[in-house]
């Protein structure tokens, strides 16, 4: 029955819009608004059926609690892969501090394609996290060297950039890019929100890697 309902909620044109933009980064309802043109009460309905067919989970944004960010469902597309859908010189990874987020994902991205990558924080930490290098550390990659580094002076006009950080993408005016909603593992501390953390990262690259075209 649950595989039924995901293919019922995935036979409107509109929802399946809705999963190949969530299968690129999380959204929030206005967002969504945006790229579909679409009245709030039929997106609501639409967010809705997906949610219902366990396709899509939303949750409060880290930074404006007064907005949410819309995610597929861990699980929601098993057994279907999405087509290419971007070509990139260069994955720029962004949030706020530059310390542990956009610097596990830089290092994960360098294992899973050979498009470039590199990170930086709209207000860079002076180091990065050590439960970063840490965690990194644990999972084979080396975050020895790494430092943090102003967004402006690292943004080319050419990069793909992605948010995996709420703050970061919310202080970013008329962003385009793609946003990943990974919560904050400085926040906690402890070693098991570094792993959650990179566990929701790693996912995300190996997702994403194969779907972007070197420009």
């Amino acid at each position: 029955m649950e595989r039924a309902a995901k293919y019922a909620a995935l036979a409107d044109p509109a929802r399946l819009r809705i999963v190949d933009l969530l299968t690129l980064g999380d959204l929030s309802p206005t967002e969504l608004q945006v790229e579909l043109g679409m009245p709030a009460n039929l997106l609501s309905h639409h967010l809705r059926s997906m949610e219902d067919a366990g396709l899509a989970v939303r949750h409060r944004s880290e930074g404006d609690k007064r907005r949410s960010y819309v995610r597929l469902a861990p699980g929601a597309l098993e057994g279907l892969t999405p087509g290419k859908e971007h070509g990139a010189r260069r994955v720029l990874f962004v949030c706020t501090r530059n310390s542990a987020r956009s610097q596990l994902a830089t290092a994960l991205w360098r294992t899973a394609s050979h498009i470039p990558s590199a990170s930086a924080g709209t207000h860079p930490a002076e180091r990065v996290a050590p439960g970063a290098v840490d965690v990194a550390r644990r999972h084979g990659l080396d975050l020895t060297g790494a430092k943090p580094c102003l967004l402006d002076q690292a943004l080319s006009e050419q990069d793909l950039v992605i948010t995996v950080c709420d703050n970061a993408h919310e202080e970013l005016p008329d962003f385009r890019g793609i946003h990943w909603s990974v919560p904050d593992p400085v926040r906690l501390g402890n070693p098991e929100a570094f792993e959650d953390a990179f566990a929701d990262l790693s996912r995300r690259v190996h997702d994403l890697a194969p779907r972007l075209t070197a420009a």
